[in-house]
């Protein structure tokens, strides 16, 4: 059993925003599960090995329910309510089954095409913007707009929030100050207090009014044992959804651009075979994937664990960018090749939690992908990939602007 050791990540050269991956591959030669200490949470466990984040992924001692925590006091512990990220099964399959009907692969194919559309008028003002100013933010200008106005379709939220969403939503992911994100999650929590009574009042033909609907008494659907939404899980269900809908999308399609164009060969490969696309995206969510870490875990009993023991109340965090790196599983792990078939990879996680829109998630980023190759044959990087600003965070990847260029 191996000994534990705290491992600091914030300090110079444990910097795990800009390129964790070597940090990763320096304590996986060790061992793969450590003690750290992650900033803004405390201590940890962190799990670095592809074998055993998939056995943490699946462990029904690990809990999600912060309850579990022995650090967890009654004052709360939630972002905005109670949604599926917080909560461990029966309460957890409940929840899911409500809006696994919204993203079933029928549902999907059916938005293809309000995505492409969305994607070529998004790309007209890009290219604009290119013509008058000589570069353009892939981010803001393409990247972010697409999911954002995707899922805010779905959950009836009006196109003129949305602005106010990603900024709120930015800042309780990856918080730039513990007041900035206090005044996010206030902001958010009243906007959608608002929003809810006004479907409540006059239901629309969208994911909030079906969720408002399954709140009422006797709204639970029948194979859902009929018991309806509480009031914290609709707005928890509501945070969640418009969160996990639009920003790990906004990191697939960017971070996958930034490394289709420091790759030129890999570029070059997909633009002579677009129908490698597909696999394409599985290489970079493999990569360089939009989601750090998966949502801690709570150890509800002694839990042995890659040769460690974990304590009850223990958190524990399964690093997936760690895990998909991995070279027991994936020779040269540090090659980005859009053919190499990436099976088992965890970008959008493993088990009972698996993301729920991840099929959305790869029908967005295939269209832009697949639109961005039709109309920028000469798209290229507008900045040194060194100087981008990655977004603070241990769980999300990402970019927070990516300068692009179109020559002739």
């Amino acid at each position: 059993m191996s000994a534990p050791t705290l491992q600091d990540l914030a300090p110079e050269g444990l910097d795990v925003t800009v390129d964790p991956y070597p940090v990763y591959a320096a304590l996986r030669a060790k061992g793969p599960v450590h003690r750290i200490l992650v900033p803004e949470s405390g201590e940890a466990w962190l799990v670095v090995a592809r074998d055993e984040a998939r056995a943490a992924l699946t462990d029904p001692r690990l809990r999600n329910d912060i309850r579990f925590s022995s650090s967890w006091t009654d004052d709360g512990g939630h972002a905005i309510g109670l949604n599926m990220l917080q909560t461990d099964a029966p309460q957890h399959t409940r929840l899911r089954r409500l809006v696994a009907r919204e993203f079933t692969s029928g549902r999907i194919a059916a938005l293809g095409p309000r995505i492409e559309k969305l994607a070529d008028g998004l790309l007209d003002g890009l290219l604009d913007t290119v013509a008058r100013a000589g570069s353009a933010d892939l981010v803001s200008s393409f990247a972010l707009p697409l999911p954002l106005t995707v899922i805010c379709e779905l959950l009836g939220v009006p196109s003129a929030d949305h602005g106010d969403f990603h900024e709120w939503s930015g800042e309780i992911v990856a918080p730039t100050s513990a007041e900035a994100a206090g005044a996010a999650v206030a902001g958010m929590t009243a906007y959608f207090a608002a929003l809810i009574e006004d479907k409540r009042a006059s239901p629309g033909n969208d994911l909030l009014s079906a969720l408002v609907a399954a709140s009422a008494p006797g709204g639970g659907a029948a194979d859902e044992g009929s018991v309806p939404l509480s009031p914290e899980e609709l707005l928890g269900m509501a945070f969640l959804l418009l969160v996990a809908g639009h920003e790990t999308t906004v990191n697939l399609i960017s971070g996958g651009v930034l490394a289709l164009l420091t790759h030129p060969d890999q570029l070059a490969a997909l633009r002579a075979d677009p129908a490698l696309v597909d696999g394409a995206i599985e290489e970079m969510l493999r990569y360089d994937g939009p989601v750090g870490a998966a949502a801690f875990r709570f150890a509800a009993e002694p839990v042995e664990l890659g040769g460690t023991r974990i304590a009850a109340g223990d958190s524990v965090l399964v690093s997936l960018a760690a895990a998909s790196r991995d070279p027991r599983h994936f020779p040269d792990p540090d090659r980005f090749d859009i053919r190499r078939r990436p099976a088992g990879q965890l970008g959008f996680g493993h088990g009972i939690h698996h993301c729920l829109g991840a099929p959305l998630a790869r029908t967005e980023a295939a269209i832009a992908l697949r639109a961005l190759l039709a109309r920028c044959p000469g798209l290229a990087l507008a900045a040194d990939p060194a100087a981008l600003e990655r977004r603070p965070s241990v769980m999300l990847r990402g970019v927070r602007s990516l300068p692009v260029r179109v020559a002739g």
